[in-house]
């Protein structure tokens, strides 16, 4: 009996995937365990297994597809000796059925369809009409007169679609209905939607600069999605602190002393990582998640740290932070990065944490501020450490590498002062690092 094998959610969040690859053809025999085909979710690439044995007998999605939902039949397995070809045989009717019933339809559709001159008149309030910004540039260019347009977006609004099917040169201006009989008009939304938004672009790109268009991978969808909805809905506070990294830096190059023979090198953010997670158990009102009517507060400290790749940016987990050593958040930071990098991290090891950090030091950035990362509530911006004037301890002034760092808060569950705490307890686990270790 022919099993069906349907796209898994390698994820709880997956709901759609790319069936990257297919390692397996149309009368392989497969058996429980078997590497049948990689699937990219919207981070990472993953292997899918067989669970039964039998023989590939069809294969219903392509390999390179895109936007595959989960619970759908990629492929299907029969068994040693079964006839594939009669998989598709129960199926084989169903469109000449459908077409058969679509008929009817369409005949009444059309029945019901009103007549040209039934269409409601162009939109507008008083003598100004009302259409889209594209619509009245598209009419513009086209020499339409937009108040003998009738639209057919939202309260009779005229969209682009309205100017483009109405008739070349311009149209005579309709007679505006007595104002006696004439209805109130309804309120008409200010802004235009994301597709009305993406087509005025295209619009205004094609007129003025070569250009080419890419479609956009699971991974940018997500972070367009995500980042967009934290800072809809997280109202964001920012606090900086300047910080001084002489005795860090100093410490860590002992500490590489230390390790050369086992090659193992610590880097200033293997550092800041461990310092963030210990600010963290220091100040816990920050080690949270906003949940609605509920706050969860965590006990460790589980750093996010930002990762570019190939299309887009993903944020591996050094769990336990405030735990580990130096030397065990730099293995586990390389090993991770390196596994991004390659697509090949498990769900577990990039989602969730309990806050984030992201170092743009190395790129020569001074200081900037971060969008948080959902549905974390803390997420602290690293810029470059330079040299700067400096007041010292005994109050001369000297010269001093320093950092800027900012945090960036969901100020639902962050209150400002608590906020203000981290940022000082950060900044003193950095300038005394002997602390991260006593």
């Amino acid at each position: 009996m022919p099993i069906e094998i349907k796209m898994p959610a390698l994820s709880p969040t997956m709901e759609e995937g790319k069936l990257a690859k297919w390692l397996v053809k149309e009368g392989d025999t497969v058996s429980s365990g078997d590497i049948m085909a990689e699937i990219e979710t919207d981070k990472a690439t993953m292997e899918f297994e067989a669970v039964d044995e039998g023989v590939i007998g069809k294969i219903s999605v392509a390999e390179g597809t895109e936007g595959v939902k989960v619970g759908t039949v990629i492929a299907v397995l029969v068994e040693e000796g079964e006839d594939a070809s009669a998989i598709d045989a129960p199926k084989a009717a169903a469109p000449k059925a459908a077409a058969k019933e679509e008929a009817p339809k369409a005949e009444a559709k059309a029945e019901t369809k009103p007549a040209p001159a039934a269409a409601p008149k162009a939109a507008a309030s008083g003598d100004r009409v009302v259409a889209t910004p594209l619509a009245k540039r598209i009419a513009d260019a086209k020499g339409v007169d937009l108040s003998g347009v009738a639209g057919s977006g939202p309260n009779g609004r005229i969209v682009k679609a309205d100017v483009e099917a109405a008739q070349g040169g311009t149209a005579k201006k309709a007679a505006p209905a007595p104002a006696a009989s004439a209805p109130a008009a309804a309120p008409v939304a200010a802004a235009t939607s994301s597709v009305e938004m993406a087509d005025e672009t295209r619009a205004l790109l094609d007129a003025r600069v070569p250009h080419s268009v890419e479609k956009l991978s699971g991974m940018r969808k997500t972070i367009a999605r995500r980042l967009a909805q934290s800072k809809q809905e997280a109202p964001h506070i920012y606090l900086s602190v300047d910080v001084q990294l002489d005795k860090l830096l100093e410490l860590r190059s002992q500490i590489n002393a230390t390790l050369e023979k086992q090659g193992v090198k610590v880097s200033v953010n293997d550092m800041l990582v461990k310092a963030l997670g210990m600010a963290l158990v220091a100040v816990p009102e920050c080690n949270v998640t906003f949940a609605g009517n509920e706050l969860i507060k965590y006990e460790r400290a589980d750093i996010s740290v930002a990762v570019s790749i190939p299309g887009g940016l993903i944020t591996p987990i050094v769990t336990a932070a405030n735990e580990k050593s130096f030397s065990a958040i730099a293995k586990a930071t390389k090993d991770l990065a390196s596994r991004a990098k390659e697509g090949k991290l498990k769900p577990d090891e990039y989602q969730g944490g309990t806050a984030s950090i992201s170092n743009m030091g190395m790129m020569g950035i001074k200081s900037f501020s971060a969008v948080i990362n959902p549905p974390q509530s803390t997420i602290l911006a690293i810029g470059a450490g330079d040299k700067r004037p400096w007041v010292m301890p005994d109050g001369s002034l000297g010269v001093a590498t320093v950092m800027s760092a900012t945090g960036s808060f969901d100020h639902r569950a962050v209150d400002g002062a608590d906020g203000a705490r981290l940022m000082a307890a950060f900044r003193e686990f950095v300038e005394n690092p002997l602390s991260m270790i006593a």
